[in-house]
This record gives C-alpha cells, structure tokens and sequence, in this order.
C-alpha cells in the first residue's frame, strides 16, 4: 500500500461536541476582589471515524473577559473550529493546533479544548496515558499547594493547619496591599503550621511596588518560599523592584499569558519563579515549550490553575509529573474548591498528594448524567 493510501485509512475526526459546566463551587471564593460560587467551565468531546473518544476541560478564570468566557470559547469550538476540523487527523496535534489558533487567535482556550481533546484521543488510541504522550514521568507522586484566604489571623491559622493536618505540605496565603494586617495573617499562619511547611503569598497583583516591599520586610523572620504577583501584570519593572530589594523570591504568575510574555519575563529578569497553566499556555503542546523555555532560563514553575475540573486537573498533574524543574505543590487543585465531578469517578486531592494516574489517556470517563446536571446552553 502506498503511503497516500495509509493516509487516507487513517483516523480523521467525525465529531466535535462542547459542553457549558455550571459546576457549584464548595463556599464562595474571592480572588482579586470578585466572588463567586459556581466555576464555568467547558468539557470538549472529539470522536473519530473509528468511534475512539477524546475528552478534555478547560476552566477560564473569573476574570476572563470577553472573548474568553466560557461561553464565548463554547460558541467558538462549536461555530468556528469544528466545521474546519471535521475530516482532520485528531492525531496530528501540531497540526490541530495551527488550524485553531488561525481561526481563533483571540481564544487560545478554544484552541487549547480542542487541542487537549485530540491528545487524550490519540492517547487512547495507542493505549498510552497522557504522562507518556508528554514524553514520561519522572516522578511517581505529586504534591499539591494549599490555600488560605484573606482571613483575620486566629481564623487563617485555623484554615492552615487543618491543611496542614490533612497533609498538604506547602500552602499560599492571599494577601491585599495592607502590610500590618497581610502581615499579622503571614505571621499567624506560620506561627501555626510550624518550620517545616512551604509557605507562599499571593498578591493577585494587588500591591503598589512601595506596599509590597513593606509586606516583604513585615514577613521577614516567616521563611517564605515566594511572593506571587504582588504587582500588576504589566508592571515588570515594578516585579524586578520588588524582586531585588524584598528579600523574598517573586513569581510571576498574571504577568504569563504565553511564550511571548514569558520571554519578556525572563528578560525584564523580574522573576524567580514562573506560573502557568496549560490554558494560558494555549494547550498541552505550547504548555512544553514554555516549560522548556522556563527551564533553559533557570526558572523552576508551578503549573496549574486555581479553578478546574478533574479533566484538566489530570492533563495538569500528568505534565507537571513530566519533569523535575516543575516545583513541588502544584496549583490545580479546583478539585477541592467543586462539589462535584462531571466523570465516573472523583479525583480525590484531599490529602495534598496522590500517586500519578495511569491512564489510557487522562484513564476518565464521562458521567452523561452529569454532563446533563451542570449544563448550561451556549
């Protein structure tokens, strides 16, 4: 048989379906000054002509503005991307990609579902998990990062050492831009959790470079492992400030919204640490180039993202587990914010660690019950 003739045998894709999930968050969260209690999300199903099924979420932030709400990267998959996919190779990831992000350069969440989705479809089809498709892991268990809120500090010390009891072994502590009070909450929680816990804040870039450093000379004695974004995303030189004169390493995390930025990151040298998830990164692919490239710069990352469902939370644990330049305690970890799972099975983080799942594939299944439970029409 001649090579054309192998091609055209191959899979191509049959079917692209998207989902609107209203999952129901466990409690309010605020994050940056806006409160929610349900996580919008979306859950990508792609068939091929062989009836092999490749799934995947993506979770945009509360923050996400148009065009990259949930629903509007919905209408997209569904109106743009999958008339120009349909007949496609689903295995061809790379070339997926080029299509999705031509069409929709503006969503690159849209690109990511789809992009992700592929993936877990060809990883069925070969029997292999998503941690192979990445390349294999090289640890066997991963460890996640814990969360306490802007709280009053006997109420943040409660919160911290009920992680810490579960046993999270690192956990971040949000924090405005009022050094006294951040402070007293940093303070308590150390106070609590004792020496050998990691401990980082997180400013949501709420700090002016003046406010910040007053925080980093407030927590000084309190050991802390980082400072995320304490000031704006744009602020790079306001980062380096903050960086240099805090005495507490920085991430980066609302500066990073793709390779382009992180590459202005490591030039503007305003990080120690670097944060993303795969959405940001635009998909699975993208994600690896960019860990690559924090990597070569001598940057370690945390990957995740705060707010997820168990298909992207899978995807995310599986690549973090691809490399050790990736730091223990990742961040997706929305599994414990929802009251639910749109899958057979529930993930279960609760006790800050799991052993790495297997596969094929993210090894999920859809529950179409749930799927029709948390809909919303877009």
């Amino acid at each position: 048989m001649n090579f054309l003739g192998m091609h055209h045998m191959g899979t191509t894709i049959k079917k692209i379906e998207v989902f609107g999930i209203g999952m129901p968050l466990v409690g309010t969260f605020t994050s940056g000054g806006q409160s929610k209690n349900i996580t919008k999300c979306l859950v990508i199903r792609v068939t091929d002509n062989d009836g092999i099924i490749g799934v995947n979420s993506i979770d945009p932030s509360t923050r996400a503005t148009s065009p990259n709400t949930a629903a509007e990267l919905g209408v997209a998959i569904r109106e743009k991307l999958t008339p120009a996919l349909i007949g496609e190779d689903p295995t061809n990831v790379n070339r997926i990609y080029e299509i999705c992000s031509k069409i929709s350069p503006q969503q690159p969440g849209a690109a990511a579902g789809v992009e992700l989705a592929c993936i877990e479809l060809t990883c069925q089809r070969h029997g292999i998990s998503f941690h192979e498709y990445a390349g294999g892991a090289v640890m066997d268990s991963v460890l996640f990062n814990a969360w306490v809120g802007e709280l009053p500090p006997d109420e943040a010390a409660t919160e911290a050492l009920k992680w810490k009891n579960d046993g999270f072994k690192s956990m971040k502590i949000k924090v405005g831009n009022n050094a006294g009070v951040d402070g007293a909450r940093v303070m308590a929680v150390r106070d609590a959790v004792g020496s050998d816990i990691k401990l980082r804040m997180d400013a949501n870039q709420q700090c002016s470079v003046d406010e910040a450093l007053a925080l980093c000379d407030a927590v000084k004695n309190c050991d802390m492992q980082l400072f995320e974004q304490p000031v704006a995303k744009d602020d790079l030189d306001g980062l380096r400030k903050v960086r240099r004169e805090g005495g507490i390493p920085v991430m980066a995390d609302e500066a990073i919204s793709d390779h382009a930025s992180l590459i202005r990151a490591i030039k503007a040298d305003c990080a120690d640490y670097i944060k993303f998830g795969i959405k940001q990164a635009g998909g699975m692919l993208p994600a690896a180039k960019m860990m690559a490239t924090a990597e070569a710069a001598g940057l370690p990352i945390v990957l995740g993202h705060g707010f997820g469902l168990d298909l992207s939370t899978t995807a995310e644990i599986m690549l973090g587990a691809s490399s050790h330049n990736v730091l223990p305690g990742l961040e997706c970890v929305g599994p414990l914010k929802v009251t639910d799972t749109v899958c057979t099975t529930k993930l279960d983080i609760s006790k800050g660690h799991i052993s790495l799942p297997m596969g094929p594939g993210l090894g999920l299944k859809l529950d179409e019950n749930k799927l029709e439970k948390y809909g919303f029409d877009i």
